[in-house]
C-alpha cells in the first residue's frame, strides 16, 4: 500500500511540472468532456434507428446522416483542439524542465562531472526528458479521456438496463488489479533500461573520443565485444519490458469477452420476459463493445506512465539532489592580486592519499610564481584551488586577505584568467570564443588575436572574426587552439593569470612571439605558471618545486641551482628546453 501511495505521490510531483498555461488546460478539459459525451450518442442514435427507422414515415430519412456527420464533426473538432492545447502544455513544461536542468548544470559542484559522464547528462537533458514528458502527459491525458468516456458509456448503459450494467462493472476492478501488478514490474525494468542506455551511450562516446588510442593499441575487437555485451544487456531488458506490456492486452480482452458473454446470455433471458426491443438490445451491446476500447487503453496506460515518471524523475533528481556551489558575500570589482595559501591540504576521497599537504605559500601582487614538479605532484590541484574548482580539506586560501570561500563566487572568478593544457572551444564565432561570457568588442578581439600570434590564421577566415569555428574547433591545429585560449585570457584582462602549460603546443617561433605578449600582459598582474618548458619560467620571480603534494624547494632559478637539489637535477636532465623529473 505504501509503495502504491509513494508512486502516486511521485506521479503527482511529475505532473505538477505541467501546470501552465492555465487557459490551455481549460480548453483541453472542455474538449475531453465534449469528446466523452459524444461517445454514448452513437448507440443512442442506433436504438431509434433500429426500432423506428424501418417503419414508414417514422422520421425524415436525412435526419440520420445529418446527425451522424454532426456528431463526428463535433467529436473530431474536440479531439483536434484538445490535442493542440495539450501539446502547448507539454512543450511549455518541457522547456521549463530543461531550463531548470541546464541551470543546475551551471551551478552544480564539480563533483557532478566526476560522477556522471557527458553522454549520460546530455541523454537525460535532451532525449529522456522529451520522451518522458511526451509519454507521461499523453498517457495521463489519454487515461483521463478514456475514464470520462468510460463514465459516460456506463451512465448510458445504466440508463438502458442497470442489471446488465452490474456485470460490466466487474471489468473495472479486474483491470485495475492488472495495472497495479504490472506497473511495479515495468517501473523496475524502465529504471534498469535507463542505466543500460547510459552505459551504451558512454561506450560510443568513449570509442569516438579515443579512436586513435584504440586503433594504435589494436583494441577494436575488445571494444566491439564490450559494446556487444552492453547491447545484449539492453536487449534483454527491452524484451522483458515487451513481455510485461504484451500481457496486458490479451488479458484485458479475455476479461471483456467473459463479461460480453454473460451480458448476451442475460439479455437473451431478459428479452423473453420483458420483451426488450431489438433497438434497445443493439444499443446496449454496442455501448458495451465501445467500452472495450477505453478499458483496453486504460489497461495499457501503466507502461507509458511508468516510463514517463522514471524519465522525469531522473531530471528531478538532477535538479533537487545535485549539490550547488556555495558562494560568499564579499564583493569586489577588481582585486589587487595578493594570494596566500595557508597550510592547505587537499584530499579528493577519504581513503585516498593527499593531493596537497600542508602547503604554505604567499604570492604578492604582481609577482610571477612558477610551479614545477613531476606529473601528479599537485601543481594543477594548487592552481585549481583559486577559482574554487577544487575545495580544500584543511587550511585556507585568501585573496587580498579575504578567504576565497567568503568571496561572491562570480566576483571571485572574474579575477582569474586561465589557460590550461586542455582548450575547450565553443560552437560559436571566433569573436564570441575570445570574448567568452561578454559582448565582443571587435577591436579588442582582433588586438588579442594578433597578440596571440593568430594574425595569419585570421586572414584565412571567410568571415574574419565572425567565422564559426565549429564543434570544439576541430578545424584548428593544436597550436592554434592553444593560442586562441591565450587570446581569451588576454581579452578577459584580469588581475590574476593562471597559465597551465600555456605555450606547450607552440613551435619555437610562435612561442617567442606569444611569450613577448604574455610578458606584457603579466606586468602588474599576479601570475601563477605551471610549466615544464624553461622559457616559461626563466622570467619568473620565484620557482616553487612540488613533490607528492608538498613544497620541497622555493626560490629563484639561480638560487635553486646553487642549492643543487631537485630543481637543479630536473634542469640538468632537461632536453630541448623541457624540465624533467629525475
Amino acid at each position: 500500500m505504501s509503495q502504491e501511495k509513494n508512486f502516486i505521490q511521485r506521479l503527482i510531483s511529475c505532473l505538477s511540472l505541467f501546470k501552465q498555461p492555465t487557459h490551455a488546460w481549460v480548453i483541453a478539459v472542455v474538449c475531453m468532456v465534449l469528446v466523452a459525451l459524444c461517445e454514448p450518442m452513437v448507440p443512442a442514435l442506433l436504438q431509434p434507428l433500429l426500432d423506428k427507422g424501418f417503419q414508414q414515415n417514422s422520421f425524415s430519412v436525412w435526419l440520420v446522416p445529418f446527425a451522424l456527420i454532426g456528431l463526428f464533426g463535433i467529436r473530431g473538432l474536440g479531439m483536434f483542439v484538445g490535442q493542440v492545447a495539450i501539446a502547448k502544455v507539454t512543450q511549455n513544461g518541457l522547456l521549463q524542465l530543461r531550463v531548470q536542468m541546464f541551470n543546475r548544470l551551471q551551478d552544480a559542484t564539480l563533483s557532478l562531472f566526476r560522477q556522471q559522464n557527458a553522454s549520460a547528462l546530455g541523454n537525460t537533458l535532451v532525449f529522456e526528458v522529451q520522451i518522458g514528458a511526451l509519454t507521461l502527459v499523453n498517457a495521463m491525458i489519454g487515461a483521463v479521456r478514456d475514464s470520462l468516456t468510460l463514465i459516460s458509456l456506463i451512465a448510458y448503459l445504466l440508463y438502458l438496463n442497470w442489471k446488465l450494467s452490474l456485470i460490466v462493472a466487474l471489468l473495472i476492478p479486474s483491470v485495475a488489479w492488472l495495472m497495479k501488478v504490472l506497473s511495479r514490474r515495468l517501473y523496475m525494468l524502465v529504471r534498469s533500461s535507463q542505466q543500460a542506455t547510459d552505459n551504451l551511450s558512454y561506450a560510443v562516446e568513449e570509442t569516438a573520443l579515443a579512436h586513435r588510442e584504440i586503433r594504435l593499441h589494436d583494441a577494436q575487437a575488445l571494444q566491439t565485444q564490450r559494446f556487444r555485451n552492453l547491447g545484449l544487456a539492453m536487449s534483454r531488458l527491452a524484451l522483458k519490458t515487451t513481455v510485461a506490456n504484451a500481457g496486458i492486452t490479451p488479458l484485458t480482452q479475455l476479461f471483456s469477452a467473459v463479461a460480453l458473454s454473460a451480458v448476451i446470455s442475460v439479455a437473451l433471458l431478459q428479452s423473453q420476459d420483458s420483451h426488450m426491443s431489438v433497438g434497445g438490445f443493439a444499443a446496449f451491446v454496442t455501448g458495451m463493445l465501445m467500452l472495450v476500447n477505453p478499458i483496453k487503453h486504460l489497461s495499457e496506460v501503466a507502461g507509458p506512465i511508468t516510463r514517463g515518471v522514471a524519465a522525469i524523475e531522473r531530471a528531478l533528481e538532477l535538479i533537487n539532489h545535485t549539490p550547488v556551489e556555495t558562494s560568499g558575500h564579499f564583493h569586489c570589482e577588481k582585486a589587487k592580486g595578493h594570494l596566500h595559501f595557508q597550510h592547505i591540504s587537499v584530499q579528493y576521497q577519504p581513503d585516498h592519499p593527499y593531493a596537497l599537504k600542508e602547503i604554505e605559500l604567499e604570492i604578492k601582487p604582481g609577482e610571477t610564481v612558477a610551479l614545477v614538479g613531476s606529473s601528479g605532484s599537485g601543481k594543477t590541484s594548487l592552481a585549481n584551488l583559486l577559482p574554487r574548482f577544487v575545495e580544500w580539506t584543511q587550511g585556507d586560501v585568501t585573496l587580498d586577505g579575504v578567504s576565497i570561500r567568503d568571496w561572491d563566487l562570480r566576483d571571485l572568478r572574474r579575477q582569474f584568467a586561465m589557460v590550461s593544457q586542455t582548450v575547450v572551444v565553443m560552437n560559436d564565432s571566433l569573436a564570441a570564443n575570445v570574448a567568452l561570457g561578454k559582448e565582443p568588442d571587435r577591436d579588442r578581439v582582433v588586438e588579442c588575436l594578433l597578440a596571440a600570434n593568430l594574425g595569419d590564421y585570421l586572414q584565412t577566415l571567410p568571415d574574419h572574426i565572425d567565422t564559426l569555428v565549429g564543434h570544439n574547433a576541430s578545424t584548428l591545429s593544436g597550436g592554434q587552439r592553444q593560442r586562441l585560449a591565450i587570446a581569451r585570457a588576454m581579452y578577459k584582462n584580469t588581475p590574476i593569470l593562471i597559465l597551465d602549460e600555456a605555450t606547450s603546443a607552440l613551435d619555437n617561433e610562435s612561442e617567442r612571439m606569444v611569450q613577448d605578449a604574455l610578458q606584457k600582459l603579466q606586468k602588474g598582474r599576479t601570475t601563477l605558471v605551471i610549466a615544464h618548458r624553461l622559457s616559461t619560467i626563466e622570467n619568473a620571480d620565484r620557482i616553487v618545486v612540488l613533490d607528492a603534494g608538498r613544497i620541497i624547494e622555493s626560490g629563484t632559478h639561480q638560487s635553486l641551482m646553487n642549492i643543487d637539489g631537485v630543481y637543479a637535477s630536473m634542469f640538468r636532465l632537461g632536453s630541448s628546453g623541457n624540465l624533467q623529473a629525475s
